[in-house]
This record gives structure tokens, C-alpha cells and sequence, in this order.
């Protein structure tokens, strides 16, 4: 599997289920399982400063120091996820 997760940026390589699932109950080949979950974003309301807020904190909870969690998690942002166009609107 080649690629990182397109809303939090982990190589997909490193997803502890290879990978989030579809609806359909297929892998994801855009999303890990962290994020994305039958078909639907784990925190679906979330803005990209809160996701990557989240993110640095679980990287910290882990034991990550605060630094690196934020060298981790800079480009949130700038993911497909946070930049592309909502479904249904070009």
C-alpha cells in the first residue's frame, strides 16, 4: 500500500488495519483507519485546525514530545480532505 491518508497525512504503510473501510465494507485507498470508517469520517464536523489539534494531542498521548507532533501534523491543512470541494458542489 502506497500513500498517506488524505485527512491526517500517515502513510498508509503504518495504518494498523491497512486502511479505513468503505460503506461497502472494502479498504479505503484514501483514508486510514483512524479517519474514515464505513464509509464515513470518524469526526465528521471537525475544521482542519481542530482535526489537526486532535491529532498533535492523541501523537502527545502516545508519548510523541509536543514538538514533533506539530512537525507531524503541520500539512493537515493543506490535505485533500480539508482542501477539496465538499461532495456535490465544483
Amino acid at each position: 500500500m502506497a500513500g498517506r491518508c488524505e485527512s491526517c497525512g500517515m502513510p498508509l504503510s503504518k495504518d494498523p488495519e491497512g486502511g479505513g473501510r468503505e460503506a461497502d465494507g472494502s479498504r479505503s485507498i484514501r483514508y486510514c483507519s483512524l479517519c474514515y470508517d464505513r464509509g464515513a469520517f470518524r469526526h465528521p464536523d471537525a475544521t482542519a485546525e481542530e482535526f489537526q489539534r486532535h491529532c498533535m494531542e492523541a501523537l502527545a498521548a502516545k508519548g510523541m514530545p509536543r514538538v514533533m507532533a506539530w512537525l507531524f501534523t503541520r500539512g493537515v491543512p493543506n490535505l485533500p480532505r480539508w482542501t477539496a470541494p465538499p461532495h456535490g458542489r465544483s
